[in-house]
This record gives C-alpha cells, structure tokens and sequence, in this order.
C-alpha cells in the first residue's frame, strides 16, 4: 500500500511523467499505470487488492497456530521418543494425532511453516554466558581497547591448545588455472604442540612460545619471559580468560609473580564463555587459516618451526594491531533496570 501510495503521490505533484515515477520507485511504467487507472476510478479505494478467484481456505488462523506451537515444540513433548528434531512426516503424525477437530497434510504443514519462516529441523549452535558480571567484564576489556592507557603495554595472552602435527599421505596439489588446489584428506599423526602467545594491542606484536605441554609451570616460564621483554614498560596490562591456571590458586602464583616484578602487573578477566572479546583469539584465527589448515607437519620440530616462522613474519611485515568496533554495552542503573 505504501508502494501504491507512493506512485499517486509523485503523480499528484505533475513534475514527472510516468516513466520518471517508474525509474525514481524501481518498476515499470506498466505498474505505474495501472495504479493510476485504478486511483481515478475508486480514490483510495482503488489501491487496495481486488478480491480474487480460488477455494477459501481450509485451515483457519487457530489451526495453524497449533501447528506452529508443536513445531517449536519437542518432539518428546507428544510422546515421540528417541528424536530430538522434527522431520515433516513426524510432524505430520504429531499434529494428526494431539489436535482434535481437522486432520492437516503433510504438504499443508510445510506451507504453513514456509509461511512463517519457520524450520524445525534447523538447529545453531548457541554458548551462553552465566557470568553475573557478563556486561561489566566486556566492557572493562573493551575500554582497554578503546582507549588504551598510554603508559602500558596490552597483551592479550592465551593458549592454542592441541595444534597437530599432521602430515598428508599425499603431497598438497597447488591451484592452476580454472581449478582449485587440493589437499589429502589422510594423514599421518606426529603429536601435538601447545603455544603461548602474548598479542600486543597496541603494535600487532605477537610473543609466542610452543611448548609439548601447557601446565602451571609452562604459563609461569613464558609469563616471566613476557616480564623480560617488556621490562622497560611502567605497566603491563594482562587481559585472559578464567582458566584455573591463570588464577592464583593455593600457592598464590600471581600475587607473588607480580611482587617479584615490582607490582606492575594487572590482570583482566574476560567472562565466562566469551573468548571473542580476547584479541588473541583473532589472531589464533589467522595462523589457523594462513599457516596450519592445509599444512602438512612431518614432526612436532617441523610444526613449531613452521608456525615460528609465520609469526616472525607477521611481527616483520603482516603483523598490525585490530581495528575494535564493538564499544561495549549500554550500563544501566538499577532503578531503570527495575522499572
């Protein structure tokens, strides 16, 4: 209607003809015409749609309302058991079977779901945050990217756990003209390797070391190699998530780390199941994709020299700090909140 109503309104103006109203709303003078024709005849009346020929229908609005209710609904709900999504067919049995006064066809249910934009059988997968503190954690990490302190060094330091040296039966076929490259989908397993890695927010910088294991004791080693080679630095800002072993435990691991290295450590915490706001993870994300998916490893010494080498290359020339748009959530006071 409000299409309609646009055609009669640039009309009503006379400074444009019909085929300047049809290029300025994108269809044809056809179209134009014919809502003019209609609009002198009938007024208002005219753009509304004109009755049209076919059978009424046969389920009504309540009745293919209930179809959507056991569509989002599970199957075990009406006593299917063993499935835990709907196919059309079971959801043809169920709406037959639990809803009394009509019978629905298969092919009646998959329009009424097409209809609404409806698909049972599609499931994402979700991580949801139970963190108590979720907005105020993301945006204490976001204001340190948004607006660095100028005195500090940031590094957003994390572990890429389980990266595998594997290496193709078959020697990867590069891409030729017209044909994409190939990669063997057999491989021979060498044994895995964990990295450390400490990305500089500021610079792009990434400090990284590859180690068989990923203990206390290997996060410790590589944390004081981190304090060495930013020694000069008056701070030195430490964003990671809550793994055990970047709390201080028993031993107070952190505490006493910090007071050998004159206080000038401080460490954030991002939430509970929110590795995206760590700028790391971007970058574990690039060394998947550039260095380590189509690679073929002959041994864990083959890996880790590999993967050293990427990252000496991306410090040299790639490297280059993250453009961070998201500005963090809208904080609320309590009394708003209530309300």
């Amino acid at each position: 209607m409000v299409f309609r109503a646009s055609i009669i309104l640039q009309l009503a103006e006379g400074r444009l003809t019909v085929k300047e109203v049809a290029r300025n709303l994108g269809t044809s003078a056809k179209t134009v015409k014919k809502w003019q024709d209609r609009f002198r005849k009938s007024g208002i009346a005219g753009l509304s749609d004109l009755p049209r020929s076919g059978a009424p229908a046969k389920f009504d609005a309540v009745q293919r309302c209930e179809v959507i209710g056991i569509a989002c609904d599970s199957p075990k709900s009406y006593g299917i058991s063993g499935y835990t999504k709907w196919t059309y067919d079971l959801l043809a049995e169920a709406v037959n079977q639990n809803v009394e006064g009509f019978q629905m066809s298969r092919s009646s249910i998959v329009r009424t779901l097409n209809d609404n934009e409806l698909k049972p059988h599609k499931m994402n997968m979700w991580l949801h945050s139970r963190d108590p503190q979720f907005k105020e954690k993301v945006n204490d990490v976001v204001s340190l990217y948004i607006e660095p302190p100028k005195d500090a060094v940031i590094l957003s330091i994390d572990e890429k756990t389980g990266m595998q040296a594997t290496e193709r039966k078959n020697e990867t076929q590069r891409p030729i003209p017209g044909k994409a490259g190939r990669y063997e989908y057999e491989y021979i397993r060498h044994g895995t390797l964990s990295m450390l890695t400490a990305f500089d927010i500021k610079t792009g910088e990434a400090y990284s070391e590859c180690n068989p294991t990923r203990t206390a004791d290997d996060l410790m080693k590589f944390m004081d190699n981190v304090a060495i080679k930013y020694e000069h630095a008056p701070r030195i800002i430490v964003i990671w998530d809550n793994l055990n072993i970047h709390y201080d435990g028993p031993s107070n691991r952190w505490t006493e780390f910090n007071r050998k290295h004159d206080g000038k450590f401080e460490f954030h915490y991002t939430p509970l199941h929110a590795s995206w706001v760590n700028q790391v993870e971007i970058f574990f994300s690039i060394l998947q994709k550039r260095c380590l998916k189509h690679g073929s490893f002959c041994s864990q010494e083959d890996l880790e020299e590999q993967v050293m080498a990427f990252i000496k290359r991306w410090n040299e020339k790639d490297g280059h700090p993250f453009n961070w748009a998201f500005r963090g959530y809208p904080m609320q006071s309590q009394e708003k909140e209530a309300a």
